[in-house]
């Protein structure tokens, strides 16, 4: 655990979506840096993409990078398989 130094903006911006989503600060920081990592490293998925994505690690048993890379390409090739353009 460490201490992450954001912008009072931010901070508010956080304080605001926490409370509407019934979450901690903490919570709701954590949850956009999950979205946002993986908006990066995966960027073909869209945001329900993500979301399943992190259902399945959850299931799996949480995020851990490297299963996580796993079941992002298993997504990627469920996906292309389901629009008709499987990948070699």
């Amino acid at each position: 655990m460490g201490i992450v130094k954001i912008s009072d903006a931010m901070h508010e911006n956080l304080r605001v979506a926490s409370h509407a989503l019934s979450r901690s600060i903490n919570a709701q920081a954590e949850h956009w840096m999950r979205i946002g990592m993986l908006a990066e490293l995966y960027p073909d998925l869209d945001h329900s993409g993500i979301c399943r994505l992190l259902i399945r690690a959850e299931q799996a048993g949480g995020l851990d990078l490297k299963q996580l890379s796993e079941l992002a390409e298993t997504s990627r090739a469920t996906t292309m398989r389901a629009v008709g353009g499987a990948r070699p």
